[in-house]
Parts: structure tokens; sequence; C-alpha cells
């Protein structure tokens, strides 16, 4: 295949991907990262496509070491791509550096992780509330928007508790709050039941399913778990295997 005819065929092919999935919240293609190690390159994510419609829960799975951190924090704006494109809310972005994607990830993007990262002197109100602050919300907005964030998640009643004095999954629920409060499309978990126990972990996935699927909701998660049990209550489960994400 001459250079002219490959040019020609990889923009058909996104030209193809592009209209089978311009209605999605996001989506990504020909995403591209490998790691120097000594002498050596790793390449840990090769022609990465991936697609999230609009209120869908998805699953990322893969063999630890494949690169699933690696393609939330390339989606997330905090790692730049050695080749590729991220699409969101009009925002193309991939081989940007990270300094100046602040934006997006303010306004956008909203993360959960294993572990809540609360502030323990904060209670949890003012722990939602904060974050938003930093976002450029006034206090009173700020605060408004912490309280409707913790009713969502079913807190309302424990506005004034600190970190300290809440379960672990509770602690959980803040961190969601936290991440949807500021009218963000998108969540990115990342292995957000790791350290909770099996039902605790059930029940974050249940809240995941209702914020995703209520009529008047606006954005998706991206989840990467690795229990199977979790990732097939999902709408649909994505392995990364190879450098490569497929359907599972």
């Amino acid at each position: 295949m001459g250079v002219d005819t490959w040019k020609l065929h990889n923009i058909g092919q996104e030209l193809n991907f592009m209209t089978v999935f311009r209605d999605n919240l996001l989506f990504a293609f020909g995403l591209k990262k490998s790691f120097k190690i000594g002498k050596n390159k790793l390449d840990v994510l090769k022609d990465v496509e991936i697609s999230i419609k609009n209120s869908e829960l998805v699953a990322l799975m893969g063999p630890s070491g494949s690169g699933k951190s690696t393609l939330l924090n390339i989606i997330g704006g905090l790692l730049k791509a050695d080749d590729g494109y991220v699409e969101l809310n009009n925002h193309r972005y991939g081989i940007n550096n990270p300094m100046y994607l602040n934006d997006l990830r303010r306004n956008s993007i909203g993360w959960i992780f294993q572990n809540s990262n609360l502030l323990e002197h904060l209670n949890i109100q003012d722990n939602v509330a904060f974050a938003l602050t930093l976002s450029g919300f006034s206090f009173k907005e700020a605060q408004e928007k912490a309280l409707l964030a913790l009713d969502r998640v079913g807190l309302s009643d424990r506005l004034g508790f600190y970190p300290g004095q809440l379960s672990g999954g509770q602690n959980q629920r803040v961190a969601i709050a936290r991440a949807i409060s500021g009218n963000r499309t998108l969540l990115l978990a990342d292995e957000p039941t790791g350290n909770l126990d099996t039902g605790t972990g059930e029940e974050i996935i249940k809240l995941f399913q209702e914020l995703c699927h209520v009529p008047s909701n606006s954005f998706s998660v991206l989840m990467v778990t690795h229990d199977p049990i979790l990732a097939s209550k999902a709408d649909r489960i994505l392995l990364l295997k190879d450098g490569r994400v497929v359907e599972s």
C-alpha cells in the first residue's frame, strides 16, 4: 500500500468512526502511548478506539499493566498521548500538553479513585463545596451545588458529618458527589470499589447505575475494575488487551 493510499485509508477509517459515533458523549481514535524503560520502548496503547454514549455506564477491564490507567489519564487530560485524539464536549485533545487542558478537566471531567481523598478537617458538604470553589464557583453557589450533589447520593442527612465519622462506602459516596457536583459530563472511576467489601462495592455500582440512567442525567461513567461481577452490572464491558480495546 503506497503512502497516499495508506493516508486515504486512515482518513476513511476516521470518517467512518466519527459518523458512527458522532452522537456519543466521547470518542477516542487512534490513541497510542509508549514509555521508555532504559533502552527499551514499551508500547502500552496501540491505535485505541473507544466510544461512550450519553448516560452510559461502561466498565473497562484488562490484565494488570495492560494500560487501563494510562488510557484513563489520557481521556482525563492528565497525560499526553503519542498520537491520536479524544473528543469530548466539542473539545479535541490527546497530544496536547496537559497544562493547557485545565478548563476541560475543571468543567467536564470528574474523577473517583480507590481512596475517597477527602479532607478530614472539613465536613462532607464543605469537602464537596471546596472542590467547587477551586473550579471558580462562589461560596454560596458551591454550598448549594454541594447540597444538591450530596442529596443525589443519599447523604443529605449527613451534611455536618466529617469523613472520620462515616463508613468507607459513605465516604466513597461523598467522593462521587464531589465528582458530579460541577455538572460534569464524564466521570472517570479508577477502581472505585477496590478498598470496599463486596456488598458495599455493589452498592456503589448500583448508585452509578441510578445516576447514569435517570432521565434528567447528562453524564456517563467509565469505570476501571478487576471485578467481573461488578463489571457485569455495567451497560457495556470493554477489554483492554495487547494495547487495543475490544468489546467483551
